[in-house]
């Protein structure tokens, strides 16, 4: 073998051994973000499709607050250690919809954390007022302990 056909074969092993021992950080469970907002992810099926329940801390509604089902999905190609994922939240006390993308981590420390984007659509009377009725944003989630 020659020294490039060695250093390839060590690039690879390398690299096969540093992806094996990566944390692998996992959706399901209890997260909650810097506002107080949390959600439940209940067990993510062989589809990478989900379920739980949202209840956000804030909101711009004078309606009560109440927990609202969500629906996702998350990446499932090779059970990535630190998956993509997307679900939306169909808020059960107003006329919107948020939906959200991000992905899982596992910091430095080992604690998993959930960077997420985030769109609001808010329902609006007038074709003319669409240019009000979509927010974007950003929330960081740890797991609840």
């Amino acid at each position: 073998m020659d020294r490039l056909s060695i250093a390839l074969i060590l690039a690879l092993a390398a690299a096969s051994v540093s992806a094996a021992a990566r944390p692998k950080c996992v959706l399901t469970g209890f997260w909650i973000n810097d506002l107080g907002s949390n959600m439940t992810i209940n067990s993510v099926n062989k589809k990478g499709e989900f379920s739980g329940l949202y209840h956000t801390a804030v909101s711009a509604t004078k309606d009560e607050i109440k927990v609202s089902p969500l629906q996702g999905s998350q990446h499932r190609k090779n059970e990535q250690n630190q998956p993509t994922f997307g679900f939306t939240v169909n808020w059960s006390f107003s006329d919107s919809t948020t939906v959200f993308t991000g992905q899982c981590f596992v910091d430095e420390d080992g604690k998993e954390i959930l960077r997420t984007t985030w769109l609001l659509r808010q329902e609006v009377d007038k074709l003319k007022d669409d240019w009000k009725a979509t927010s974007i944003g950003s929330d960081v989630f740890t797991r609840f302990q």
